[in-house]
């Protein structure tokens, strides 16, 4: 299976990659199937089921709202999120919808789209479309899949693979951390280099350097507009942004840097702050390589722009590049969905991946790379996925913070060492992947355990 680096950063809408993007580009599809077999003209009506963890926090998620953009062709990437509030009033208060923009439908969302918490056997974050026509026959039902990181199957891939296999031959192919070790050493590569390599199976290396830098400015704009907005998130939580208050005082203090030698740590925490709380909010943000976690990722690459003499954008390009191949790992090996195998999946990837980025381009060796990656993930097992009220706040974005400042001290422990430790990126994979299989189903985006039950709702 051949992955690159665009599969593992996406853009999209907040709150969540499973719950918002992949729901919203499954719908989408759904859709143009109609126009693709030809009977869009016969539609009347759509239904959509929302099954498992799409069910159980859908509606803190955003995935009903996701769901009708994605039935008029709306895509996560370039959907207006100004207009996204208004566009969905039309739809509820006329009880219709335009399917592709181009056939208006009855649509009554409480008759047409269900939240249902018992999940479909495939994975936990299932859903059903069913076409229907004037007299109330069904036309045609697709299932789909949104398996984490805006990633989409359908029902074709059922029993294969957790996502559309790519066949595309790679120069140096990788399934494990141990073959890109010595993919690595066998060619003189770092890992960046490497997966800049692979990249060349798709695009040009401009063409992807491009891109690379497009991504990076989106992420420096989701910054930039979280450190300017105040007030309370959307969802009932009444959760106030502090990314705007944070970001004033230390622009008014700067001199607490020369008296605090961690304040560092206080624009790390702002920029990762800054990313979920427009995340949480609906915003434009970067799965990195989920929407949940998109926050660590920028947060430490922010660091290394402004903290590191000599950051530019060659190393910009290198640290995503080595975060993509870090995430293609878990993606291939284990999960970086929330509803299967808890926030492991979504935090602990985050900063397993910004870990070994920010290995790299300090200068730290392939060994090393590994080694911070692993540390990132050691220290983030068993870590679940417990949303208040089903919504990405509370733990979420403080739970980025904190992963953004573990990746970095990860970065630096492996930078101490010759890359030689004791437990391997891949057993930490194996390991992350066992424990999220034995974590209870409720701990795994369902709302329905820890902080989620034992905090009351105001």
């Amino acid at each position: 299976m051949s992955l690159s680096v665009f599969d593992l950063f996406k853009i999209g809408i907040g709150p969540s990659s499973s719950h918002t993007v992949g729901p919203m580009t499954a719908a989408a599809q759904f859709a143009e199937g109609l126009r693709s077999t030809g009977i869009l003209d016969q539609v009347e009506t759509v239904r959509a089921e929302l099954h498992g963890s799409l069910g159980a926090t859908g509606k803190g998620h955003g995935s009903d709202k996701a769901v009708m953009l994605g039935l008029e062709g709306e895509d996560p990437e370039t959907v207006d999120v100004a207009t996204v509030g208004r566009r969905l009033e039309i739809i509820r208060q006329s009880g219709s919808l335009s399917l592709l923009g181009e056939r208006r439908i009855r649509f009554v969302e409480k008759e047409h789209l269900a939240l249902i918490r018992k999940p479909l056997p495939y994975h936990p974050n299932g859903m059903i479309f069913r076409a229907f026509d004037h007299a109330g026959l069904a036309l045609i039902s697709r299932e789909y899949y949104s398996v984490g990181g805006g990633f989409v199957v359908d029902e074709d891939a059922l029993g294969a693979h957790r996502i559309v296999e790519d066949r595309t031959p790679l120069r140096y192919p990788f399934l494990t951390a141990e073959q890109l070790l010595e993919q690595c050493a066998s060619h003189g590569l770092s890992v960046s280099e490497l997966m800049a390599q692979n990249e060349l199976a798709w695009r040009t290396q401009e063409e992807t350097n491009q891109r690379l830098l497009y991504i990076w400015e989106v992420m420096q704009d989701c910054v930039r507009t979280g450190c300017h907005k105040e007030g309370v998130m959307p969802g009932g939580l009444k959760v106030e942004r502090r990314a705007a208050k944070i970001y004033g005082r230390l622009c008014n203090a700067p001199e607490a840097a020369l008296k605090d030698s961690l304040s560092v740590l206080d624009w790390v925490n702002l920029y990762a702050l800054a990313v979920n709380e427009e995340n949480a909010s609906g915003g434009r943000v970067v799965t990195a390589p989920t929407n949940g976690a998109a926050g660590i990722v920028p947060a430490v690459l922010h660091y290394y722009t402004r903290f590191i003499p000599g950051a530019n954008d060659e190393g910009v390009q290198r640290f995503l590049l080595t975060a993509a191949a870090i995430g293609i790992l878990y993606k291939e090996n284990a999960s970086i969905s929330g509803a299967e195998v808890g926030c492991q999946g979504e935090v602990g990837v985050a900063c397993s991946m910004a870990a070994g980025a920010l290995c790299e381009v300090l200068g730290g060796t392939v060994q090393q790379v590994e080694n911070a990656a692993e540390i990132g993930m050691e220290h983030n097992l068993g870590l679940t996925c417990d949303p208040i009220g089903g919504l990405v706040q509370v733990p979420c974005i403080e739970r980025n913070a904190m992963g953004s400042v573990k990746a970095i001290n990860a970065a630096r422990i492996a930078l101490q060492g010759d890359g030689q430790h004791y437990v391997s990126l891949d057993k930490v994979i194996r390991t992350m992947r066992q424990t999220g299989a034995d974590m209870k189903t409720k701990y795994k985006e369902t709302a329905r355990g820890g902080l989620a039950v034992n905090i009351i709702e105001c």
